[in-house]
This record gives C-alpha cells, structure tokens and sequence, in this order.
C-alpha cells in the first residue's frame, strides 16, 4: 500500500507557489507576457499618421490640474478652459463676450492664479487714456533725468475688462503690444515678458457709452469666446457651492499648477505637433471661401489661416496628441472665424448669424482622409 502511494505521488504535478496576495491564474486567462504582446499587436495595427512620436504628456497633464484648479471656483464654461489654455499655449489673445454676471473676469483672475504668473486687471472707461495703460515718461528732479513708468499692461496676464467702454485712441494702443509684444514710447521700444496674454471682456447687450472695437483691433485676437448662461444644473451646483461662502474665500484654494518655465516649454511641444499638408489646405480653402461667400461682406485674412493652423495643434496637443486631425480644425473655426468675418447688410437683416454662415462652409467643403 506504501508503494503504490508513492507512485500516485510521484504522478502528480509539482505545485507551483504563488506569491502572497495574489491569485493563480487559470489556464484561460491571458498571462502578463501576453497581454503585453496583445497590447504590441494593438499599437502596430493603428496607422502610423496616429501614432505618437513626440510625448505630449506635459501639455495634457498641466492643462489637466490648470482645469482642476478652475472648477473649484468656476462651474460649468469648460469649453472656455479649453480655448483659454489654447490661446495660451499659441501666444494669442481671447475676446471673452457674454452678458455680466457669468464669470468673465472671474474665470480669468482664476486661471492666473493657477498658473503662478503676475496678473493685472485694466478696468476700461470713456476717460483712460493710452498713457494710463502703456506707461508715461517722467522728468526726475533728483537726478535730471527722464524715467519711464511701466503701466498695467506690463505682466503677464491682462485682463481688461469691459474693453469697448474706452475710446479709439486707447483701444489702438494695444495694437501694438497685442501684435508685436513690445511697447513703444518717446521712441524707446520696451519688450514685454513671456507669457504675455490679453483676456478682454465685453457686454454684447448695453451698447450706450460704448466704442465699438474696429476691425483691425478685433483681428489681433486668436478667438472671440461667445458664453452663455449656465445650465439649471449648473446654476443650482454655484448656488450649493456659495451658499455659505458670500465672500467667495473659496477663491483663495486655487493653488499654482503651472509655472512660467512650463508654460514656455507647452509652447515648444505645441510647435511640434504635426499637421499634415492636406489639412493646410483644408483651412486654406475655409478661410479663402469666406472671402468668396455672398452672404460676406468682410471674408477672413491670412492672419485667420495662421490662427486655425495653431490653435488646432493646440487643441491636439490638449487631447494627447501630436498631430492634427480634421475634427480640431472644426472645433476652432468658428471661434477663430467669428470676429473676423462681417455679414452682408441683407442678411443681417434677415436675421442670420456668423456661426450660420461659418457652419455651412466648413460643412460644404470636403474633408481629408
């Protein structure tokens, strides 16, 4: 009996161990090895074109706890986070339109907190003079001697609200700090520091005691952000949010999470993100077609062009990506487009809007494969 004990012992399998907290895997199951050529075998059946070559971590990760940090105070607008950070990361500027109340200059005063920057709020009226934004030169009697005096516009998140309350000689003192990032007094030119970015702010519904902005203004902006009001969702969760803060000291547990250094090196990998020839020429016949369009009496520049062409690496790079698809271009033509092109008399009449026109071209025009 001992014997043949033995040789069913000897029969069996050897058991393997099993290390502690973990669970034996039945046959079935797929392995650690194999699920890391599964994984192998997966990335090299997607397209080359949708690979990633450049690692757009940093970019996604940073705009991640920049948005974060936001939707502890501001609710809702979340494709505001996205257009800001984009125009951020392409050293363009945003025309933030809406009615008041919605958290314009709010969203802004936020986003440079979170971004550990020097920020400074312009406060437009029918008196400010360009000297009052720009800076002013200064005779100083101790020394004999001629001073400049840095205005506002000097930091590196400006907001300035309310921007068509002040008058036209005001306004184009921005064109060239706006365009250039220099600013140019008593023929001594001063450069700005990096990031430099403009977020304006104004009421489309009061027009009395307003300059409206001329086109050649409107163009320096990357994108005009048309916000709406909130949802009831939304309007419910800031009343739960402020109910007991009336002071909104929840303001103050917004923390940096993004520095300059970092800001810069978003932009480096944001230039680096591809975009295929093809899809050049999809934005070139967009925008030639606005110039082309009979509901047009004003079509888009080259400026336009350049501005669909960054913005939508942005928007790739925000997504992960490192190239451009065509879904990204359709994403920033209309915010992009909309401040640039001017209906014709007859169908503002009618009643059309921008987005209406905008929409149709984009819609007729093919897309790339």
């Amino acid at each position: 009996m001992e014997e043949k004990h033995e040789d069913q012992d000897r029969n069996k399998e050897p058991e393997q161990l099993v290390p502690s907290g973990e669970e034996t895997q039945s046959p079935e199951s797929p392995t650690d090895a194999d699920s890391a050529e599964a994984r192998e075998e997966q990335a090299a059946e997607v397209p080359a074109f949708q690979r990633n070559r450049i690692d757009m971590t940093p970019v996604q990760m940073g705009a991640d706890m920049v948005r974060d940090e936001l939707r502890k105070v501001v609710i809702g607008q979340e494709d505001l986070f996205d257009f800001l950070l984009a125009a951020l990361f392409t050293n363009g500027h945003v025309l933030i339109e809406g009615v008041p109340g919605i958290a314009k200059t709010l969203t802004a005063k936020m986003l440079s907190q979170a971004l550990d920057v020097d920020f400074s709020r312009i406060q437009f009226t029918p008196d400010l003079m360009p000297s009052d934004v720009l800076g002013t030169t200064v005779f100083n009697v101790k020394n004999s001697e001629f001073t400049f005096n840095e205005g506002p516009i000097f930091s590196n998140v400006i907001l300035i609200d309310e921007i068509n309350r002040a008058p036209a000689k005001t306004q184009a003192a921005l064109f060239e700090v706006m365009e250039e990032y220099q600013v140019t007094v008593d023929g001594k030119t001063y450069r700005m520091t990096q990031p430099f970015f403009v977020i304006a702010t104004q009421n489309p519904i009061e027009q009395e005691g307003t300059y409206k902005l001329p086109e050649a203004q409107l163009d320096r902006f990357l994108f005009k952000i048309n916000i709406d009001y909130p949802s009831l969702e939304e309007e419910l969760s800031i009343l739960q949010r402020f109910k007991s803060d009336f002071l909104q000291l929840v303001t103050s547990e917004v923390k940096a999470a993004f520095k300059q250094g970092d800001i810069l090196k978003c932009r480096e990998l944001v230039e680096k993100v591809h975009i295929d020839d093809s899809l050049l020429q999809y934005i070139a016949r967009i925008v030639h077609h606005t110039r082309n369009e009979g509901d047009l009496f004003l079509g888009a520049s080259p400026r336009a062009s350049l501005a669909i062409m960054k913005s939508s690496k942005a928007m790739a790079a925000l997504d992960g990506r490192d190239f451009v698809t065509p879904d990204d271009i359709q994403r920033v033509a209309y915010p992009v487009l909309n401040h640039r092109i001017m209906l014709t008399p007859e169908r503002e009449m009618e009643g059309y809007e921008t987005r209406d026109v905008i929409e149709t071209i984009v819609k007729n025009i093919e897309v790339p494969r």
